[in-house]
């Protein structure tokens, strides 16, 4: 009896170091990539797609053998927008999960609530959307637009004759940081061209807000004052009431056209666009720009979307965010390479100055001083079916300027990130 149970234990402990073996072999096979997105609250509508792009963008990687002959394996969590939970959820990626590299956040309140976690962990962070500046750090890669890539030149272009000539500037926007500063900026921007603060209104909304009938009333009565245009910051689900509350009052497009900067084709799927048409939005991609590198990534996100079964993956969109995210991924992908390694200090040397073909069209820069791309800046029009078409763009990518020219003092800030923690 005795015998038969050393015989069993020897069989178990056996299986035991198999097991232990295959796991650590499976640990050394792998590189682990942490994708940090709201899958569920009011961000859920803008961040889902984009934690599908990264799981679509790293299986492309994958299929064709991985980075440094290792497959990515991504780790998924769910700040659930919550933005003192996405500090959690980065300390438990960077500290438990030991990734090698984090693609994620939409938010600024969010971005904000990480940074000195991946400051003091020396972690790294794609950080793929638009945003109000004012920040530089060793540990983020910023893939979406600075103001100058995109809130500056929009209000250019809505006062200029093919704008519409606007005088007048309703600031409608979230209560948070990247609203309030990105104002900041333009008011200051707005006064630089004359343009007196009685004829600026500034309003606020809280996160998931979705009475906007007395705001939209008040944009009419505002607008009686002279041309006026609307510079939108909300975020999130907020904007399906709000432009839906545009179309309940009749309000045009070309009576006061709104220009936004965190609507896409994500937020306008499942709205009736057809009040809406004419209004605009400032990107540096759309997906309907037509090249060939274009036609075959949104094809790839329909196919992927199907494959996968996702909600409503029938009208399936691309939008600015998720192309940032795709290239984002694909650039730590290529300095990964380069460095020979996923050392983060390694990686961040090797992102100076790395290149993508974008689905833009353009080719993009990873800029070798302050960690931002150069970017292309597009607006498009609304259209009846929920897509936009460019009316207005660069002809060549724009250097991001993190610190805007138009906050005092900014002359004097440095043009690479300053490392301010020991690692």
């Amino acid at each position: 009896m005795q015998h038969r149970i050393f015989i069993k234990a020897l069989a178990l402990s056996a299986s035991v170091i198999s097991l232990g073996l295959a796991f650590s072999a499976h640990a050394v096979d792998t590189i682990k990539v942490g994708i940090m997105h709201s899958l569920s609250g009011t961000m859920a509508i803008s961040e889902t797609p984009l934690k599908d792009v990264a799981l679509m963008t790293i299986d492309e990687i994958n299929a064709k053998g991985g980075v440094l002959g290792k497959k990515l394996e991504p780790v998924v969590v769910d700040p659930a927008s919550n933005w003192p939970l996405f500090a959690e959820k980065a300390r438990q990626l960077l500290a438990q999960d030991k990734v090698a590299v984090v693609f994620g956040a939409w938010t600024s309140v969010s971005r904000k609530s990480v940074l000195p976690v991946f400051e003091e962990l020396n972690g790294l962070l794609f950080y793929p959307v638009q945003y109000e500046g004012e920040e530089m750090s060793p540990n983020v890669f910023y893939t979406g637009a600075a103001p100058n890539q995109q809130a500056i030149p929009g209000v250019e272009y809505m006062m200029s004759e093919d704008g519409g000539a606007a005088k007048r500037f309703f600031l409608l926007g979230t209560d948070y940081v990247y609203p309030r500063t990105t104002n900041k900026i333009l008011r200051a921007f707005l006064h630089a061209k004359g343009v007196q603060d009685k004829d600026i209104a500034e309003v606020y909304t809280p996160f998931g807000y979705s009475d906007y009938q007395t705001i939209v009333s008040d944009i009419k009565k505002f607008s009686a004052g002279g041309k006026t245009a609307v510079i939108s910051t909300i975020n999130g689900d907020s904007n399906v009431p709000f432009y839906k509350e545009l179309a309940n009052q009749g309000l045009k497009a070309t009576e006061v056209p709104v220009v936004a900067f965190s609507v896409g084709e994500e937020e306008l799927r499942g709205i009736d666009t057809r009040p809406l048409v004419g209004n605009l939005a400032v990107w540096n991609y759309f997906e309907s720009v037509d090249n060939p590198i274009n036609k075959a990534f949104v094809s790839q996100w329909k196919a992927y979307a199907k494959a996968r079964k996702l909600p409503n993956a029938s009208t399936a969109v691309t939008n600015d965010p998720m192309e940032a995210t795709y290239v984002g991924i694909h650039m730590w992908a290529q300095a990964v390479d380069k460095a020979g390694s996923t050392d983060v200090d390694k990686v961040r040397a090797a992102m100076a100055g790395q290149t993508f073909k974008a689905p833009s069209g353009f080719t993009l820069t990873m800029d070798a001083g302050n960690h931002h791309l150069h970017k292309p800046v597009m607006i498009g029009e609304i259209e009846s079916n929920g897509q936009f078409n460019v009316v207005w763009q660069t002809d060549k990518p724009v250097r991001a300027q993190p610190w805007s020219p138009f906050i005092p003092g900014n002359d004097k800030k440095p043009d690479t990130p300053v490392k301010t923690r020991a690692h």
